[in-house]
């Protein structure tokens, strides 16, 4: 469920937790070209409370004991992972751009705005039937999240949530990755 506030700030945690996330995401105009407006998250990790408070909000969301790893989506999404994992006793597993993995890998390629990625994840990251939910700091069109998703399942995995720190809703994102269940903290 999403709560709306008077303010438009909303988020599926509720508004205070979207407050809270939207109190420390900075817009950065032209980057990382002219005309976008990015969103930097960097500051919500840099406030040790903040961040706590965001980490112990995601885990309350999916429960303790929903899930046996977590899935980080290269790069900020590792900071995300990292952080639920060590709290839960989870371990942590990272999807990487081609070609940093050492050992054999599940790639997907998707389509960006301006071309095409690939993403990578170890074939043997989970074993058969392990709970994964899977982390990444912004949904932007999906493709991303969709590719990662896609890449768990592939290797063995069963995606028990999905959860960012922010959804860019204007994009759309969530859509193309029904009928999974998608957990944003703030929605702009």
């Amino acid at each position: 469920m999403t709560e709306t506030h008077s303010t438009g700030v909303r988020g599926d945690s509720g508004i205070e937790v979207a407050q809270l996330v939207a109190s420390r995401v900075l817009d950065v105009p032209d980057f990382p070209k002219p005309g976008v407006m990015f969103k930097d998250l960097m500051p919500l990790f840099a406030d040790g409370e903040v961040f706590r408070q965001v980490i112990d909000g995601i885990i309350a969301h999916h429960g303790r004991d929903s899930f046996d790893a977590v899935v980080g989506i290269e790069a900020r999404g590792f900071v995300i992972a990292a952080a639920i994992a060590y709290a839960t006793g989870v371990g942590v597993v990272p999807v990487r751009k081609a070609g940093k993995l050492p050992r054999p890998a599940y790639s997907a390629s998707y389509a960006l705005e301006y071309g095409e990625a690939t993403l990578e994840v170890h074939q043997d990251a989970f074993t058969a039937g392990h709970r994964v939910l899977v982390v990444d700091d912004v949904l932007a069109t999906g493709g991303t999240a969709e590719a990662t998703l896609d890449l768990v399942e592939r290797a063995g995995g069963t995606v028990s949530g999905f959860t960012v720190l922010l959804e860019l809703g204007f994009l759309s994102g969530r859509k193309r990755l029904a009928p999974r269940p998608v957990h944003a903290l703030l929605t702009v």
